[in-house]
């Protein structure tokens, strides 16, 4: 799954560290997350959506996945 994670992130001026301690999680989920080797669940992608004050479909692009 696409998604703008690391454009976010780094538009903000935020460390992988500093956003994977907000999340409760660990750097390596955010740096996976980021590659689009890992899709979050959907608790984690709620908590992603509050933190930077956006929708989930803002963030995270499925379009790409096959139906």
């Amino acid at each position: 799954m696409k998604n703008r994670l690391e454009a976010l992130r780094k538009e903000r001026g935020i460390r992988q560290e500093d956003l994977a301690q907000a999340l409760g999680v660990s750097r390596q989920t955010v740096i996976s997350l980021e590659k689009g080797k890992y899709n979050p669940s959907l608790a984690l992608a709620f908590r992603l959506a509050r933190y930077f004050g956006m929708p989930i479909e803002a963030i995270f692009d499925d379009s790409d996945e096959q139906t």
